[in-house]
């Protein structure tokens, strides 16, 4: 199954064993960076480089007695290389710097991954609302009945959403793939500021304009709100098939495979439970998103209490994120369109969908906007109790059957949806 393949995937990145290794992937692009400026031997790197590992299992001995990760993992690196090499290990740095560097690293992987998720749910969304440009169904305002539309100007909608905020998040990710290394509190006091510069090209990162002892945490804030948006639009788009898969509307279905059941009890029914999963996944994120805005406020130059929550909210959302787009891109290419129940709806009640029709038709011939108002309102809330609508219209004898046939026209509705659809092509923002 795609979303478990993809999931597996992400969480990879986010285990210890990944994590000391974008830890020791920062170590080693700062030594190459010092081999640069002239403060290590290159013969010294080449020893680093091939000598320098790590043990999971050696990292949390060394942390039961020193109590600090950051610097377990350095006395384990240190004791691969060697203590004649050890000393050019870390040399300057503080925990943060290597800390916040390599987190921007988990981050640019995983986001990597979000963005192939979110490129192939545009793709599919974008191909079904091409295929479904034409196909009539009713717009609902207030959960009422409103006026003709069709399904793919729906689609067209998701996609529109899907676009920006695929847009909003690239533009989040050049704001949070930053790294630092700095020294404590920022100031380099202890290595050369050309250093951070040097370090950042060869990890794929910019360096950060300016930081304390970490990188500002108001970008990591934006991030996650980015993510929050994304699996909001998945929770809006779930929300609409729920309704819509309603047994009295039934226009759309998920999936449903070959010997699934829906109940214990009623062997009837089809639920929509993906997307009811989905909007309870979207809650997460969501509050995920209040605590990234909490990690805001720190104090001075650097507390952590920060840490003890991004351990928890990048790993969990990332993921969770990424497990929604593949379960949304999974419902998506299993939807069942029932068309015919579509049309069914836009009837209703002998059309009273098509009471502005009727009501401007009759302004056209003379009536005012009041007396045509309370003659179309009256026919169409009878019709809500039992009464056809056109019939009623068609009793009043003030329109001919010409003239009620071109108000109950639903061709006329769409008119406009090629040049929508153009107009949307030419104003995308990808």
């Amino acid at each position: 199954m795609i979303e478990r393949y993809s999931r597996e995937e992400i969480k990879t990145i986010w285990n210890l064993e990944k994590k000391f290794h974008y830890y020791l992937q920062v170590e080693l692009a700062v030594c190459r960076a010092y081999a640069k400026l002239g403060s290590i031997p290159y013969s010294a790197l080449g020893e680093i480089e091939a000598r320098a590992s790590f043990s999971v299992e050696r990292i949390d001995e060394i942390e039961r007695e020193v109590r600090h990760d950051v610097i377990a993992f350095l006395t384990n690196v240190n004791e691969s290389v060697g203590e004649e090499y050890a000393k050019y290990i870390h040399m300057g740095l503080t925990s943060s710097d290597v800390i916040d560097t390599a987190f921007a690293l988990q981050i640019k992987d995983s986001s990597n991954i979000i963005l192939e998720g979110l490129t192939k749910l545009i793709s599919i969304v974008k191909q079904k609302a091409y295929e479904h440009k034409e196909t009539v169904c009713i717009g609902r305002s207030h959960g009422v009945h409103a006026e003709i539309m069709t399904f793919g100007f729906k689609l067209l909608n998701w996609l529109d959403a899907l676009e920006r905020a695929k847009k909003s998040f690239q533009n989040s990710l050049d704001e949070i793939l930053v790294g630092q290394i700095s020294g404590p509190v920022g100031t380099y006091s202890n290595i050369p500021i050309e250093l951070e510069q040097l370090t950042c090209e060869d990890l794929g990162l910019k360096p950060a304009k300016i930081s304390t002892q970490i990188i500002s945490r108001d970008r990591h804030a934006k991030f996650m709100s980015e993510l929050a948006i994304i699996a909001g639009l998945i929770e809006q788009f779930a929300t609409e098939i729920r309704h819509l898969q309603k047994t009295e509307v039934r226009e759309l279905e998920e999936g449903f495979g070959k010997g699934q059941k829906g109940s214990s009890a009623m062997p009837h029914k089809k639920n929509p439970v993906l997307c009811e999963n989905l909007c309870g996944l979207a809650r997460v994120v969501r509050a995920n998103m209040l605590v990234a805005f909490e990690n805001i406020n720190l104090w001075h130059e650097r507390d952590i209490s920060h840490s003890s929550a991004e351990r928890i909210i990048f790993p969990d959302s990332l993921i969770l994120v990424d497990f929604m787009l593949a379960r949304f891109i999974n419902v998506m290419e299993n939807l069942v369109i029932h068309k015919d129940n579509m049309l069914k709806n836009v009837s209703l009640y002998g059309g009273i969908v098509y009471s502005q029709k009727v009501l401007l038709k009759l302004v056209e011939k003379g009536y005012t906007r009041e007396e045509a108002y309370k003659i179309v309102q009256k026919h169409a809330l009878n019709a809500l109790n039992g009464e056809n609508f056109r019939a009623g219209i068609e009793a009043e004898n003030i329109l001919s059957k010409p003239e009620l046939d071109e108000c109950f026209d639903q061709n006329s509705y769409l008119k406009n949806i090629e040049n929508v659809f153009i107009k949307f092509e030419e104003n995308s923002v990808l």
